[in-house]
């Protein structure tokens, strides 16, 4: 048996490299609802309460990455209520209407899905209670049922949530009645399914939750749905990344320092290069996806 991540790890803050850093902030901070919690040079740190989400990083020298290439295919960000997804997705609708790509209920959550100004995928999701969630052999069932988003607001848009959208719009303040709003998965494309379970799952240490084919892979730590996805819908056969706009680094965040030494020390056994700049220490998958680990404690 692989060695297992500790149950209790989770997603951190994604990093994008972007060409236009107001018109990205704008996108996050507006539309989506996040605060702006730092902001320094090129780099501006959007998140809820202390927790970062989103990284943005401006590197206007560098180009868009050619179509099928490796690397992010969204950031889902989860809500702790129905009530602030709707709120969200208000924003979204009202300040970038044109951004929206769709909506599904898969069983185990309720997702919208978006494009943010420079070609991200952006997922904004709620989930259900895992009670709800059904297993069968060691795998969740997942489907992609149609979910009306018109009906969706109608049912959880609350005059609160509503006047909050409103409110953050051009701030970076966000409420805090807006509840949590973290980084639940990321969603990569990568080049083959067989590689990338070599990668996530047989040395990083996720397991897989499902599976389609030889098309995607769903892996968690702790009996999650997912933490990380990867599909290779458009990018199959892709390489290794070149340097270029959209992702910089997913962030996995462990327990503690000793998680992380394990991690890497496991990482290292198997031949993986890891680089250490004392607070963290990052990896790269096949495809040049960074991941970069750190101790939450």
């Amino acid at each position: 048996m692989p060695e297992l991540l500790p149950a209790d790890s989770v997603m951190g803050a994604v990093t994008l490299r972007v060409a236009d850093l107001d018109a990205m902030t704008a996108y996050y901070r507006d539309a989506v609802t996040l605060s702006v919690l730092a902001a320094e040079g090129g780099r501006v740190i959007l998140g809820r309460g202390s927790t970062p989400s989103v990284i943005l990083e401006h590197a206007p020298e560098l180009k868009h990455a050619s179509p099928g290439e490796a690397g992010l295919f969204h950031t889902a960000i989860l809500f702790d209520s129905q009530e602030a997804l709707a709120a969200a997705v208000y924003s979204v609708a009202r300040r970038a209407p044109g951004t929206f790509t769709g909506s599904a209920d898969h069983l185990v959550s309720q997702a919208f899905y978006f494009t943010d100004p420079e070609g991200n995928g952006v997922e904004l999701y709620w989930d259900r209670a895992r009670s709800q969630w059904s297993w069968t052999h060691g795998q969740v069932e997942m489907d992609t049922l149609y979910l009306d988003p018109n009906a969706f607001l109608r049912e959880h848009l609350t005059d609160r949530g509503a006047a909050l959208a409103e409110a953050v719009v051009g701030t970076g303040e966000g409420d805090p009645r807006f509840g949590d709003a973290i980084v639940g998965h990321v969603h990569l494309s990568v080049g083959d399914v067989a590689t990338a379970r070599a990668f996530y799952v047989d040395r990083l240490g996720f397991e897989t939750t499902a599976s389609l084919g030889s098309s995607a892979l769903f892996v968690s730590a702790g009996g999650y749905h997912h933490h990380i996805a990867m599909n290779t819908w458009n990018s199959r056969g892709a390489g290794a990344r070149r340097l270029a706009l959209g992702l910089g680094e997913v962030e996995l965040r462990l327990p503690g320092a000793d998680d992380v030494g394990a991690l890497t020390e496991r990482m290292r056994h198997f031949g993986v290069q890891a680089r250490d700049d004392g607070r963290s220490v990052a990896f790269d998958d096949p495809w040049a996806n960074a991941v970069r680990v750190v101790a939450a404690r």
